[in-house]
């Protein structure tokens, strides 16, 4: 592959996810990265700090369409609705054409303790993002920060069962159910 073919940021994505699944994140160097894509290892660094953040790519971008999309809820909202309208448009990002990706990415993460705790991290990161235009939008906490949990809790039940290859239904779909779910539960412990 031709270094000056575009969408370098996303072949290195795939790239690393193949390596990953081939011979495991350990054995995976930065070098055979990029290698596989026909980059230099300084293309890599120019896109990722290092190997675990190429399979958390976007993590910035899908905590803005989160916070924005809280903040532009109508005013009438609950903090519940504003976190539905967030799940809605961060869900509106993938396509069905990532579910094989998410159902490798998601396997990889399982498989490795570095990786998951990484994870947790992004997911704090993304409740961090619903909390905080919560409570501009005049949610108080704990009630703002309990949104944004259910949220990325409900969001990650959803990307889970949505990364099932013979699964046919939306994330999107996925997600406001997950979230039902939650609100439910929750509704029963009193």
């Amino acid at each position: 592959m031709a270094r000056w073919e575009p969408n370098a940021r996303e072949r290195l994505v795939r790239a690393a996810i193949d390596l990953f699944a081939e011979q495991g994140y350990d054995a995976t160097t930065v070098n055979g990265i990029a290698e596989r894509t026909g980059l230099t290892k300084t293309t890599f660094f120019r896109h990722f700090p290092d190997k675990r953040e190429v399979l958390f790519a976007g993590q910035e971008l899908h905590s803005r369409i989160l916070g924005e999309a809280v903040a532009a809820a109508p005013g009438t909202a609950t903090p519940l609705q504003a976190v539905a309208a967030a799940l809605d448009a961060l869900a509106a990002t993938f396509t069905d054409g990532q579910r094989d990706f998410a159902t490798r990415l998601l396997a990889v993460i399982a498989a490795n303790d570095e990786l998951r705790e990484r994870a947790a991290f992004k997911h704090a990161q993304l409740a961090a993002a619903m909390a905080g235009a919560l409570r501009e939008r005049g949610t108080p906490d704990p009630a703002a920060g309990l949104a944004a949990e259910l949220g990325v809790r409900a969001f990650d039940d959803a990307f889970a069962r949505w990364s099932d290859p013979s699964g046919e239904r939306t994330l999107t779909d996925l997600a406001r159910e997950a979230l039902e779910e939650l609100r439910t539960a929750l509704a029963a412990l009193g």
